[in-house]
């Protein structure tokens, strides 16, 4: 005999201040085939390949704090929604000035405050810089990163004027170009635009309060504004942060908020665990574990689901099961070759076999990225707020 049951006494709540959502979990039974209703949780409420600018912090920190297997689920249906899951971009990361920095980064080994193993140079040369751009070709590098350790680029103008040259000759091998080079002003944004750099990272690195326990040379503020220079010149931007700097989750919360309510999302999202090393303020950090790396990728695929989210330093400590979760979880992007910068980086040859096991394929170059229109937010974009918002007012 067929017969259906529900109780009414066994349900969960999900509350917060802009948030109330009574799920109710029962048991459906047809013959001798019992089934479970499934609540919706609050990932999975705002799991959807629409944009939205006008997250609130409450909202991200309830995705954030979801049950974990349902936060694996629904980054990873945003990620279906909006990429190939199987495509990971292979990027290269040279240090093409490293060492002697101004700024005091307490998670850094190339601040000149600290006594590190990492010893001050000259800006490479032009055919160190290319034979290395062509080697990473060659080894399926679609991204070649440029990093310099400077606080910004005032009195360099002839090593600036090299690296735009460096920026034109590597676009020209086919491969999207990135530098990181300390805080730009418009008109440094613009030669690079012009020179055909197609993305620039500046990382916030973390929440805005928690930021002065981190950096004091720099302000939050000033990160903001070479951000906002770098889309004004329509250059891609590359922003994100580290975790296991002794932040706790709101300040994970926070830094995402930050990102995920810019005029227009990061079209890059780098998510770094942190790489203690001898010598700074932080070489006693305790590593972070992959599940805080999956609950960071999957939230951050959430809130900004049309942005590549790069699985950055700190890789190496991960197996590859656990860099499969990353993957799965909405991660589209990694840094191969022996070194990021100063660190060392996993072996290529252990990722070639990852991507073999995991049938994971090359993403190609993305060139159509960066726009000098930041503040357009489209009717569907806000029509989905509307509509979330009327959900969450039941």
């Amino acid at each position: 005999m067929a017969f259906r049951l529900f109780s009414s006494k066994s349900h969960n709540t999900i509350s917060s201040k802009f948030l109330s959502v009574t799920t109710v979990r029962g048991l459906a039974s047809v013959g001798n085939t019992p089934t479970f209703t499934k609540p919706l949780s609050v990932a999975g409420l705002y799991a959807s390949k629409h944009i939205r600018n006008d997250w609130t912090r409450e909202e991200i920190k309830s995705i954030y704090d979801s049950p974990l297997m349902d936060l694996l689920f629904y980054g990873a249906k945003v990620h279906r929604e909006n990429f190939d899951p199987l495509a990971v971009q292979q990027c290269t990361l040279l240090s093409i000035k490293t060492g002697g920095c101004s700024e005091d980064c307490a998670y850094c080994p190339q601040s000149s405050k600290y006594k590190t193993m990492v010893k001050a140079t000259k800006l490479l040369d032009t055919d160190e810089v290319l034979v290395a751009a062509r080697k990473a070709k060659e080894a399926g590098s679609t991204r070649f990163c440029m990093g310099a350790a400077w606080r910004d680029l005032k009195g360099r103008k002839s090593n600036f004027n090299k690296i735009v040259s460096y920026v034109k000759e590597i676009r020209s091998m086919d491969m999207e170009v990135c530098c990181t080079l300390g805080m730009l002003n418009e008109s440094q944004a613009k030669a690079l635009k012009d020179a055909g750099l197609t993305a620039y990272n500046h990382n916030l690195d973390t929440s805005r309060e928690y930021y002065p326990k981190i950096i004091t040379t720099r302000s939050y503020d000033e990160r903001l504004e070479t951000i906002s220079n770098v889309r004004e010149a329509g250059i891609s931007v590359c922003s994100g942060g580290i975790i296991g700097l002794g932040e706790t989750s709101e300040d994970r919360v926070g830094m995402l908020h930050t990102l995920a309510t810019l005029p227009q999302h990061p079209e890059s999202v780098p998510i770094n665990a942190l790489v203690q090393v001898e010598g700074t303020p932080m070489e006693k950090q305790e590593p972070v574990s992959i599940w805080e790396m999956v609950r960071m990728i999957s939230t951050a695929r959430i809130v900004m689901p049309k942005s590549m989210v790069r699985l950055s330093a700190g890789r190496v400590r991960f197996s590859q099961p656990e860099q499969a979760l990353c993957f799965f979880s909405g991660a589209n992007s990694i840094f191969t070759g022996d070194k990021l910068l100063t660190t060392d980086n996993n072996d290529f040859d252990s990722d070639q076999v990852m991507f073999k096991t995991l049938g994971l394929i090359p993403k190609p170059p993305n060139f159509d990225q960066g726009t000098s229109s930041s503040k357009i937010i489209d009717n569907e974009q806000m029509e989905y707020s509307n509509n979330v918002q009327g959900q969450s007012a039941l």
